[in-house]
């Protein structure tokens, strides 16, 4: 068996050189006979790190020997959800879209991913995965690449528009949803959200954005058309406190 030898024990270069740095058990089938009593060892020497149950983190060449490196939480969702589902099918999502795009500067405990079946958060050794049930080739994506995984996150438009249709989601706060949304509201190309809003039936997380940039939206961008109901604020705070009726919205 080739391995790459470190001052502890040998990690077999089958593993060491995996692109996607999430590894079960079963991924090393072909490698070990006892594949979970020999990633436990492995664990133990500090040549992996044990995520959750069934899950593992291979460091990337660069943190060998680091006993201080962890993967983020993002990484760690990205990870998990091109394991179990593949890169087609999963993509940071949410707070962790916004953080792949630098829109939410402080670290998070907890990660997003969406994925094609219902499934319970996950607890982990970076913090806690939510995994939001959708089918990622309805959603707007780009490519991703993490220390973990190279992978999908979805674009600066539909991360828009997720923050603002389920703001709760992750458990942060909806003044720091608010803050990403205004960080991202620069960068976006707000006819491709609002395309994406009808194309997707999300008229009231378009209205919601549109009210939450308020004096930061150009001033022709799409507005929000109508709604056969009001649409509730959902705690998000507007960047020129405009007043929600003036949009539609009711606090």
């Amino acid at each position: 068996m080739s391995a790459l030898m470190t001052h502890e024990a040998p990690l077999p270069r089958q593993l060491a050189s995996r692109r996607l740095r999430v590894v079960r058990p079963r991924d090393a089938a072909q490698i070990y006979k006892a594949a979970k009593v020999e990633f436990a060892r492995l664990a133990e020497a500090g040549l992996i790190i044990r995520l959750a149950h069934g899950y593992y983190a291979i460091p990337p060449t660069e943190a060998y020997g680091d006993p201080g490196w962890t993967p983020t939480v993002e990484d760690v969702a990205m990870g998990i959800g091109v394991a179990d589902y593949g890169p087609e099918a999963s993509a940071l999502s949410g707070v962790s879209a916004a953080r792949h795009h630098g829109a939410m500067p402080r670290a998070l405990s907890v990660g997003v991913v969406s994925v094609p079946v219902r499934r319970s958060p996950l607890i982990t050794a970076a913090g806690r995965v939510v995994f939001w049930t959708r089918r990622t080739d309805h959603l707007d994506t780009v490519r991703a690449k993490t220390e973990l995984a190279w992978g999908y996150t979805t674009s600066t438009e539909q991360t828009l528009l997720d923050l603002a249709n389920r703001p709760r989601l992750g458990g942060v706060s909806p003044r720091s949803i608010s803050e990403a949304i205004w960080a991202l509201a620069g960068r976006a190309d707000w006819d491709r959200t609002h395309r994406l809003s009808v194309d997707q039936q999300r008229p009231s997380a378009y209205a919601r954005v549109i009210w939450v940039c308020a004096g930061l939206a150009p001033t022709d961008a799409p507005p929000a058309g109508p709604r056969r109901s009001p649409t509730k604020t959902l705690g998000l705070s507007s960047w020129g406190e405009a007043s929600p009726a003036e949009f539609g919205l009711t606090p």
